[in-house]
């Protein structure tokens, strides 16, 4: 046998034969950490980007629920103020249809609220109630526009002396200066003056007779 010596010249092409496995597995490695790294930056990319989608969903759930709300509150401004509707008596009347649109898209829009906003964080919830409160506030604009344009111009001379008079007896009626009395008898002056004229909103009609019948408990005034 020969000594090792002798195959002196194997030893070049296993040199590089396990060099270049060494070179392959030190590249995978290295592949295998630059991988590891762009899935790292992946994954944090990707949460960043659920945070930031679902901030600004809370951020576009909180401007629709603004949005609604002031809507109703310009809404609560005729609903309310029975002298304010005197002046402007197309915002009760369901037999215009820009006031009956108004009135079925606030139903609409308040029916898809949710008493829990977090229900809003679920896409097409958050949609539908979104596009219900965007029809509600463009038909309460038409309407309100229309009603001031008009004004009380469908009335005819002698109706529009009777809603001059219910206006002024409803000043009277919420007067705090005037008797109990004198309160309640305006009151019932100014119904009879806008009977089938203009529709009066029951909370309007709760909201003053709250305030004269305020007037009957001690310390508020006293009856003729």
């Amino acid at each position: 046998m020969g000594s090792i010596g002798d195959f002196w010249w194997l030893i070049f092409p296993i040199g590089g034969v396990v060099g270049g496995w060494a070179a392959r597995i030190a590249a995978y490695n290295e592949k295998r950490r630059r991988d590891k790294i762009e899935l790292e930056r992946i994954k944090a990319s990707s949460r960043a980007e659920e945070l930031r989608i679902t901030q600004t969903s809370a951020a576009a759930m909180a401007k629709v629920l603004a949005r609604h709300d002031d809507v109703n509150e310009r809404w609560f401004g005729y609903e309310l103020d029975l002298a304010t509707l005197i002046e402007y008596p197309m915002m009760t009347d369901l037999r215009e249809p820009l006031t009956l649109a108004f009135h079925r898209a606030k139903v609409r829009a308040d029916d898809l609220r949710p008493a829990d906003p977090d229900e809003l964080l679920e896409p097409a919830a958050f949609a539908e109630y979104r596009d219900a409160v965007s029809d509600y506030a463009t038909a309460f604009d038409a309407a309100e526009r229309e009603a001031h344009r008009r004004r009380q111009s469908d009335f005819t001379p002698f109706e529009r002396e009777r809603l001059e008079r219910a206006r002024r007896l409803v000043a009277v009626a919420a007067d705090n200066g005037a008797t109990a009395a004198e309160r309640q008898a305006a009151y019932r002056k100014a119904r009879d003056e806008l009977e089938g004229l203009i529709v009066v909103p029951p909370a309007a009609a709760q909201q003053l007779e709250r305030r004269i019948a305020g007037a009957l408990e001690p310390g508020h005034g006293h009856s003729d």
